[in-house]
């Protein structure tokens, strides 16, 4: 049994201005049956039409702060649903004002949207959850930046138990309990025998987090948030000669990020958000790969499948 493939599309990732050949942040997110969009700068919607990205799989937006590198997008991506006729809800999630912001440009274009819209604004500077189905929980990285800002950390749940089913009919199990052997419930026959699950199911698969953050300085704490995940991206503007820049402006550099995907204990780091001064961003690798291996290098366009 082999569970559906995590799927990372980079529709931009540098920072501060759009350019011609580069995009400043958003990146859609495929895993446990949704589409995420995270971030949602400007050209996001080009990108989504250029990387074949369905729009209407979009039903939940995390925007992580409102410096408009990071969700000046979303304004039109909105409209955009709208022209598509779009009637099922869609659900924003992002800093207390993202309401505001959106909604008076929409007043101000005599415009409405003839789908259910939520805002779903954040305040708290402590990890919460926002958003739990049957298969996934999202929650807040807060993170230390200019700005209250949130990261995001995509969590799979356990599934359920693998039957075996072979020796599920050598033991006479009736299919009846077969749910309930499946949700690790232990179960009695009619003949009095107790069947233990472990007996007639394996183990479940893995569970997967995605954890993402968004525009900070160096911190302990956010390695303490992001804990033990299986893909980390972290923000990298700046390489360590610019320090100094990183500091004044709450970002974080390769080696940084890198520091902090050691402490955490990830599996793999993604660097993006790189600023446009430096010429290519295999110095960046270089650098992360100092403290912590593998690195893993975003760029517009990239995808990256798990």
């Amino acid at each position: 049994m082999k569970k559906s493939p995590i799927k990372l599309t980079i529709l931009g990732c540098y920072a501060a201005t759009p350019r011609t050949l580069s995009n400043p942040t958003s990146q859609v997110l495929e895993m446990a049956n949704h589409t995420f969009l995270i971030d949602c700068a400007e050209g996001t919607q080009v990108q989504l039409r250029k990387l074949k990205v369905g729009f209407a799989k979009i039903n939940h937006i995390f925007i992580s702060h409102l410096h408009g590198d990071h969700c000046y997008g979303l304004i039109g991506l909105v409209s955009t649903f709208m022209l598509f006729n779009r009637q099922h809800e869609l659900h924003i999630y992002g800093p207390k004002g993202i309401k505001e912001l959106i909604l008076f440009q929409l007043r101000l274009s005599d415009s409405f949207t003839p789908y259910p819209l939520y805002f779903h604004e954040l305040t708290s500077k402590e990890p919460e959850v926002i958003f739990e189905d049957s298969r996934i929980t999202v929650s807040t990285i807060p993170l230390e930046h200019r700005v209250y800002t949130n990261g995001f950390r995509f969590e799979e749940k356990q599934g359920l138990r693998p039957l075996n089913r072979q020796k599920a009919d050598e033991l006479g199990v009736p299919p009846y309990c077969f749910d309930r052997l499946k949700r690790g419930e232990t179960v009695t026959l009619d003949d009095g025998r107790v069947i233990d699950p472990i007996v007639v199911t394996d183990d479940p698969l893995p569970t997967r987090t995605y954890a993402y953050c968004s525009d900070t300085q160096f911190s302990e704490q956010v390695a303490e948030y992001v804990k033990g995940s299986n893909f980390l991206y972290h923000e990298a503007t700046f390489l360590e000669s610019e320090q100094d820049k990183a500091q004044k402006t709450k970002h974080s550099t390769a080696k940084e990020a890198a520091e902090v995907a050691r402490l955490a204990g990830v599996e793999t780091l993604i660097l993006g958000h790189y600023s446009t001064r430096y010429g290519s961003i295999d110095p960046f690798k270089e650098e992360a790969e100092q403290v912590f291996k593998p690195v893993l290098l975003a760029d517009d366009g990239v995808q990256f499948e798990w």
